[in-house]
Order: structure tokens, then sequence, then C-alpha cells
């Protein structure tokens, strides 16, 4: 590493020199402040040239130049890694200049010392080339051809209005650049000097907007080629079947690949991991395709596509050359990744579309062994969403995908050899059988409990029974309550439930057997029985015979109703008869039928509601708790002797914060700064942390600074505060688990 001083008119007018930007840097982001600010540097610069009285004239620095020489014989080609954003508004400024500038003589000079170089081997000879998404509007400015829209041009168009506006002549424009200096620092091409310049970019944009995942592992592969081939692929391959493809997915791309590749579970992506991240998936590529980063392209290549299935049920590209095949496998991942949200199973569907597309050592995945699996996975999230039970997947599901690489029961019988799968873990992993299913629909507000899936439950039921797809995402389709949700007015159905009605309704209410799906858009409402069953005479669905032919719907209906219901789920989810009535989990690994709950849970509310925490387990650590409370002061203060940078930000964080998603102290739910609050206040709603912590602000007893934490809130409130705790420190989403009493 070199480093040099140099104004910026030494950098400029190095003749056989040019400068490339990869085409994968940002592209050029100054507006109408930064150059304003830049301007009225060279202003002060030529009023203090132009001042006589002044006998050491004023010099501007300008900041940090970071450039990898390239040599290309008689010339030398700089990879600008730092600064392409001081150097491409110089350069607009000396393109304004230059068409300002009356004499020609001036002119030529400017666009030869400047703007172009005889060297280059740039499109016309241009000095300086742009990234991909700025090349053209650049280029237009230097050829003086008609002007393209975008912040390149509006640079330009602000420099020309500035010099215009100002009485500065060319000479004294030019005298200021050899007053303005930049630190220019020359990386080593040599391997074993240790200047990547893929570490010098992230460490200068370590306290700039934090690169994602996927920037990380582009600049990576890309920074390690020379430019041609960087321009190459990046705006050929990269860019246009990886980036364009997946955003604004990227980075959860890469993290389920390589949780795929690897059969083991990364951190979730967020800015808290992301060098975590980067560190484990650069060290993948490293073992695996060590110097050949092209094959590590091709590879990338081919599930870009298979992933795009996963993640946009829109996406075109057809999944089978069978129209109706297509349809099939396309509404079951729709089924899994958007109707019941499951990001867990993303690697490991990931593998059967490699083994349905591309195949293993010659065999390949039929549709119908696709259609299999997939229908397994929907059956396996439905019985266990019904159930509230989450615990695991996202852990040990990717853990899976190892068996999933050219295995020989998927190929003879894909729906058992993924049920045996899926049944091979523990308890807590377990596919819920007929019985728990039963049971479960007979007791639960299937309403409220399971209100993401009620829809889909239902609308899978209705297809099954009439053998026609129903759009039951459609607005107008609607969960419909026979039993009305208010009867304390409505004495027709008080009557029709009889002199028991206050326990029937509150029994039943939302209960499997007193729910039908309509097309109706929730216009039934408390209409009576006999209303009801005149308007569903208009329906399409086949629930509409479950309430037309029965003159009354009281108890005994829906229990009949509900009984229905619950073998109309059972052949639409199936298991097998050897396995409705098993304990579908591995026996060997022993049954943990601990109950325990993590911030993450998807039914948050009804796992902890009414329940109390027996202990808290944090990266492994367990702790006895009695409270809610307990639990959260447990985890603040591991969360200050482990991370306490993210202890100091969360209790510095203001009402006023804005480029945060975290909720202020001043919003009562993590740290609070009490100020002026009286002792009364603290006893009652708060407890001290510990004395003399670094980031208090309050005294105390003795005149100690110490820590509060507001504790006077639900257990809900609280494992939302922990998760978000979580995702600010980059912790895996079980690093923290209650055991339940």
């Amino acid at each position: 590493m070199i480093p040099e001083t140099h104004s910026m008119h030494e950098v400029l007018s190095m003749n056989n020199s040019s400068f490339f930007i990869p085409p994968f840097q940002r592209a050029y982001a100054w507006g109408q402040h930064e150059i304003d600010r830049y301007f009225d540097d060279i202003r002060k610069v030529i009023e203090s040239e132009r001042d006589s009285t002044v006998t050491d004239k004023l010099e501007h620095f300008f900041g940090v130049l970071v450039f990898k020489p390239v040599d290309q014989g008689f010339a030398i080609q700089e990879v600008v890694v730092d600064g392409q954003q001081r150097l491409t508004t110089t350069l607009l400024l000396l393109i304004a200049l230059r068409d300002s500038e009356a004499d020609e003589n001036n002119r030529e000079q400017i666009e030869k010392l400047y703007l172009k170089n005889d060297s280059s081997s740039f499109g016309d000879k241009i000095k300086l080339k742009q990234v991909t998404s700025d090349w053209e509007a650049y280029k237009a400015l230097i050829n003086r051809t008609e002007h393209i829209s975008g912040r390149i041009t509006q640079g330009y168009s602000t420099f020309i209005s500035k010099i215009a506006s100002s009485d500065f002549t060319t000479m004294e424009y030019i005298t200021a650049l050899k007053r303005i200096n930049v630190a220019c620092i020359f990386l080593d091409e040599r391997p074993y000097k240790g200047e990547d310049p893929q570490i010098i970019f992230e460490t200068l944009n370590s306290l700039g907007k934090p690169l994602s995942l996927a920037d990380l592992i582009r600049n990576y592969i890309l920074l390690g080629m020379n430019t041609t081939d960087q321009t190459d692929i990046f705006e050929k391959v990269w860019h246009p079947e990886i980036e364009e493809l997946l955003e604004p997915r990227s980075s959860h791309f890469f993290r389920d690949y390589l949780q795929y590749k690897e059969s083991r579970s990364f951190k979730v992506v967020n800015d808290g991991n992301t060098k975590e991240l980067y560190a484990q998936f650069t060290d993948y590529i490293v073992s695996k395709y060590a110097s050949n980063t092209q094959a590590f392209i091709s590879d990338i290549r081919r599930y870009v596509p298979w992933y795009k299935w996963i993640i946009d049920f829109d996406y075109p590209k057809p999944v089978s050359r069978n129209s109706d095949n297509n349809i099939i496998i396309k509404e079951l991942l729709r089924n899994i990744f958007h109707d019941l949200t499951s990001d867990s199973f993303k690697p490991l569907v990931l593998g059967l579309l490699e083994f349905h597309q591309d195949g293993f050592t010659g065999d390949k995945l039929s549709d119908e062994q696709l259609i299999a699996a997939l229908d397994v996975i929907r059956t396996y999230l439905v019985r266990r969403r019904v159930l509230k039970i989450t615990q695991g997947e996202n852990k040990d599901i990717p853990k899976l995908c190892d068996f999933i690489k050219g295995n020989i029961e998927l190929l003879s019988d894909a729906r058992l050899g993924l049920l045996r799968l899926l049944c091979s873990g523990t308890y807590n992993l377990r596919m819920p059988n007929d019985v728990e299913i039963s049971e479960a629909l007979k007791r639960i507000d299937f309403y409220n409990g399971v209100s993401k899936y009620r829809k889909l439950i239902l609308g899978k039921i209705e297809e099954r029974i009439s053998k026609v797809a129903i759009d039951f995402r459609d607005k107008s389709v609607t969960v419909e309550h026979v039993m009305p949700q208010s009867i304390e007015k409505n004495k027709s159905w008080q009557k029709e439930l009889g002199s028991s009605w206050e326990q029937i309704h509150k029994a039943f209410l939302h209960n499997i057997g007193n729910l039908i799906l309509t097309e109706f858009n929730s216009e039934m409402g408390n209409k009576s029985l006999s209303e009801k069953r005149k308007q569903l005479m208009s329906s399409n669905l086949q629930y509409r015979k479950d309430v037309i032919p029965l003159g009354a719907w009281g108890k005994p209906e829906m229990i009949a109703h509900q009984k229905e219901m619950i073998e109309r789920f059972l052949i639409t989810f199936p298991l097998p008869t050897n396995m409705q009535t098993s304990e579908n989990w591995a026996s060997d690994t022993g049954m943990q039928t601990v109950d325990t709950v993590t911030p993450y849970e998807e039914e948050l509310i009804s796992s902890v509601l009414g329940r109390k925490p027996r202990n808290v387990s944090i990266e492994g650590e367990v702790t006895d708790t009695k409270t809610w409370q307990d639990v959260y002061l447990i985890f603040l203060r591991w969360l200050k002797d482990v991370h306490p940078m993210v202890y100091g930000k969360i209790l510095n964080t203001t009402e006023n914060s804005i480029d945060s998603k975290y909720p202020p102290v001043a919003d009562r739910g993590y740290i609070e700064e009490l100020g002026g609050a009286s002792s009364r206040d603290i006893d009652s709603k708060f407890k001290r942390l510990s004395d003399g912590m670094v980031f208090s602000k309050v005294v105390g007893e003795n005149d100690k600074k110490q820590d509060y934490a507001f504790v006077n809130q639900s257990a809900v409130n609280i494992m939302k505060r922990i998760k978000l705790i979580q995702e600010l420190a980059g912790m895996d989403e079980e690093s923290v688990v209650v055991e339940l009493k």
C-alpha cells in the first residue's frame, strides 16, 4: 500500500493513466447539496488566490482516493476502489468548463489533458469508465451528444449554471484544482502484500450505508477479476441473471443457497450479522471452488430460477412442461412459502427443485414425485400450524438437506420418503397425527387461533370436495360464522339455540363446527338462519350444502358439522394409515415434551397467553424464572455483559430517533432513562438492573448511577422487545428459548 498526496489536477492530468470504476459500484449519487459545498470550496480557494495580501494561499483537502493499478503495457489503468463520487464530480466540473469556454484552444486542452486519453481502452478514448448505469449519460457529455437524464447530467447542468453566474476564469478554476488535494492510496497487486481491494473497500465503507450480503459477495467475486472480465460478467451475467431477478431478496437467496449447500442453519439476514454471514459464505467459496470463481458463478446461476419459483409465484418460467402439472406445482409452492410463510423450508425445497430440474447422478424427480413431496410439506406445515407448533423448524429443517441429494427413496416413493424424513426428528419437530389434529379442532378457536391460515385450510377442503380450484385469496371470499358473532340482541338466534344460548354461543362461536367459506364478503352477518339459507342458495361453494338442507343450527348441528369438517381436514391433509395414530417422531432421540416458546413464534399471543415461564435459555445458558419480567431482566443483564455496544445503543435510543426500526427508549419498551422519576414510580414499575453501569443516566441510592428497565409489560410485549433486540444484535432466532410451566 503506497499512500501519496496529490492535487486533483495531478491525478487527472496523468497522460498514461485511465480510470475504471467497477461496474457493480453504486451509481453517481451527489446532488445539489454536495455540489454546492464542493463549488463553495473551489470559490474560497480562488478568492484566496486573488487576494494579494495573502501569502500562504488556501488549499483544500478533498478526502481519499483508493486505486488498484493494473499494468496495460505502455499505460496504467487505475481501478477506483473508493472515491468515485469525488472523481466524477471533478470531471463533471471540467466538462462544464470545456463547454463554457469560448477559446477553442482552451477547450481542446481541457479535453486532451483531463477528459480523454490516447492510451485509454474505453470507448472514444474516454479517460474515466463510469459504472454501467451512468456510462451512456457520461459518454454523451464527453462527446457533446444528446443529453441523457439522470444524476450525472444534473450535476453537469448545475456546474454550467454556477460557472455562468461567476466571474472566475477557466485558468482560475484550473489553479483551484491544483490547490485541491487528495490522499491517494495505491494498492499493491501482489497477493502476499495482503492488500485485497475487497477488504479495503469494506473498511472504507464501514461508516456509510452498510453493504448488504449480496453486495459483499458480488464485490468479492468480481473484484478478483481483471477489469474487462468484471464488466463482461457483471453486465451479461451477474446483474441480469442474478441481481435483477432476485431483488430485493438477493441476500436471502445467498443465505438459503448456503444453508442448502452446507445442510445447516445460518442466521437470518439483517444488518447486525451481514459480516458474519459474508465470512461464512467466502469460507464456503474458498473451500469448494478455490480460485475458480467462474465455476461458482455457473453454479449460482442454476439456482436462481429455482429460487425465483419459491419467492415469486408470478414468475412466468414454467417448472414443468406439462401445463397441468405446472399449475399444481406452482400452487403448492405458493401455499408453502406465501400462504403458510415458511422460510425454513426454502433450502430443502431448493434441493427438491434441483433434483427435479437437473437431477443427481443421472436420476431426476418426476413431476408426480415433486408434487407428492411438496404436498407432504404442505400437510406437515398445516398440521403443525393448527397446533401452533413452530419450535425447531428454522434451526433443524435445513439439516435435512443432505438427505434430498440423490435420495433413492424419493425416486421410488417420494411421499413416503419425505414423510419418513420429516418424522426423523425430535418430538418438537413431529408430524401431528390424526388424533392430535382431531382433538385440537374440537377445542381450538379456529377463527382467531389460525387466522393467518383459515382461508387456505377451508379453501383446500373446498377444492377436495368439489374438485374445482377456488381462489380463497380473493377478498370477497370470507370465512363466515353460521351462528353470528353477536346475538345478545338477536332474539331469532337466541330462540334457535334454546335456553342455553349463552353457553352454546361461547363454546361454539369460533369453532370449526360453526364456520363455512362463502363468497359474500361478510354480507350474511347477523341474519337469521332462514335468511342465510336463502342467500346460500346462490353460492357456488360446496359449503352451502352443509347449511341449506338443515332446518336448525343448534349444538347438535354444530357438533355434526365439526365432525364432518375434521374428517374433511384429515382427507385434505392426509397421512398414510400406519401414521394416523402413531408417534411420528424418532423415538430413539427421546421424547421432548417440554413446552417452549421463542420470541419468533408465529402465534405468539396464543402461545404465552395465561402461561408462566419456568426458565429462559439464552444461547444455551439456562436460568430459572418465575415471571415474564424476570425473563426480560435476565435477558437485559445478559445483553449488557455479552453485547455491551448493542446494550448501549438501545439505552441511548431517543424518542426522536429516525434512522432505526427499533422502538425508542421513550416508548417504555427497552431500558428507560428515568430522569426525575420519583422513588414510588421506580418501585412500582421498574426494577434495578445493577449499580454503576457505564450507560446509566439515573442517580439512585448512594449517588450511584443505575439502569432501570420498564417491566410493567405483558408477556407478549416483552417477547416482542427481546425479538427486536435479537435482530439488532444479529442473534439466531432460537438463541432465546423460554420453557413454559
